[in-house]
């Protein structure tokens, strides 16, 4: 029988991640059958694989064929988890591979033997049976692999310009921007003509972007953080942000240098601060202390959440299709990923594994194929 890996908080305040076998799914009319050869390890994924577990105190057990691991959970976070208590749940947004069975329907037999990337969910598992209307076709001569990235990244990059553009910005910035999807965005907005401000925490990080074409990069190690931030702010315009860190202070040292960087060009002084209204959107939770907010910004200001889900539903299935095409069109240059390593399965169960993926540190993203042994 075909392999899962499954994911389960535990009431002893544990989390538990293993494999099971799963019966061979048969496909509807209008369904095909995916053998998957490629699934990213996303930040997201790794919110349901481990539920705030504290990776660092992971232990291994069970056999080389059946491995199991196990992790503390902070009491803390034990009420927030309760739904999802006792529950084996199928893990992995997204992946690729072939199409080895089809439906009756027209568009799901045209799918037939093509590589095609899907975010539907439990895709950590060896097949998986999705309606043909929910697969990204891949251009001839594309590899699962290059595929498997193909949903959560490159939406998410494409919808940051989109949306800077509806709520009337000009420019953006983005943190953690040395990321597979910081560097996707690097390249649209360097295509598009859009000023962007990138913000890295290493030098390193830093050498990448600039050789990409990145015009800014301001590195939060620095001393001159701040200054260069304000310096690349007046330079660009920009007025919105997209924050994959969450909590500290960041958010509010953008808040605080867009507010000096509005204040510089003003023609007039506000007692309210500037009219200019910032905006700063969470989208990820890379840091997990609380957000702090020191309110340096006067009073034209927003701090919100951002989800990709609910801005495609905003923009509907045509915008969406749009951006679908463009990331296939382009899956080998604007939209690829790089990964660590490749792991099966069983590997990606093992303590090495977990503690690479686990921290989510940029250039180090892992890929399960779960075909792979």
């Amino acid at each position: 029988m075909p392999l899962q890996l499954r994911t389960e908080v535990k009431s002893n305040n544990t989390i538990e991640l293993s494999l099971a076998d799963v019966p061979m799914p048969e496909p509807k009319d209008d369904e095909v059958v995916i053998k998957i050869e490629a699934s990213p390890i996303n930040p997201s994924d790794l919110g349901l694989l481990f539920a705030l577990a504290d990776v660092t105190k992971a232990e291994a057990s069970g056999t080389a064929d059946a491995p199991v691991i196990t992790a503390p959970i902070p009491e803390r976070f034990m009420p927030s988890l309760k739904a999802r208590t006792d529950l084996s749940l199928p893990a992995g947004n997204e992946g690729a591979g072939v199409v080895v069975a089809a439906g009756s329907s027209d568009a799901a037999q045209a799918l037939m033997g093509k590589v095609v990337g899907v975010a539907g969910g439990e895709m950590y598992s060896q097949y998986r049976a999705v309606k043909a209307a929910m697969c990204l076709a891949m251009p001839d001569g594309t590899t699962p692999a290059e595929a498997a990235s193909c949903f959560v990244n490159p939406l998410t990059a494409l919808s940051f310009p989109i949306t800077m553009e509806m709520e009337g910005h000009t420019a953006l910035v983005h943190t953690a921007a040395a990321s597979n999807l910081g560097q996707m965005l690097v390249k649209i907005c360097k295509d598009d003509g859009i000023p962007l401000v990138n913000i890295v925490r290493k030098e390193e990080q830093e050498k990448i972007l600039r050789n990409l074409g990145a015009k800014y990069v301001v590195n939060m190690s620095k001393d001159s953080f701040k200054d260069d931030l304000v310096e690349a702010l007046v330079e660009t315009g920009a007025t919105i942000a997209f924050d994959a860190t969450g909590g500290g202070t960041l958010a509010s040292d953008i808040l605080a240098a867009m507010e000096i960087a509005s204040n510089k060009t003003a023609k007039e002084y506000s007692r309210y601060g500037s009219t200019t209204h910032k905006q700063v959107y969470i989208y990820g939770g890379l840091e997990r202390s609380a957000t702090t907010l020191n309110r340096a910004y006067g009073m034209a200001w927003s701090l919100g959440g951002y989800l990709l889900t609910p801005f495609l539903q905003k923009v509907g299935m045509e915008k969406m299709m749009e951006m679908q095409n463009r990331v296939a069109a382009e899956i080998k240059t604007t939209f690829g990923s790089n990964y660590t390593a490749e792991v099966s399965l069983k590997e990606a169960l093992t303590l090495k594994a977990i503690t690479t993926y686990g921290k989510q540190a940029t250039g180090e993203k892992y890929l399960i194929n779960p075909n792979k042994d």
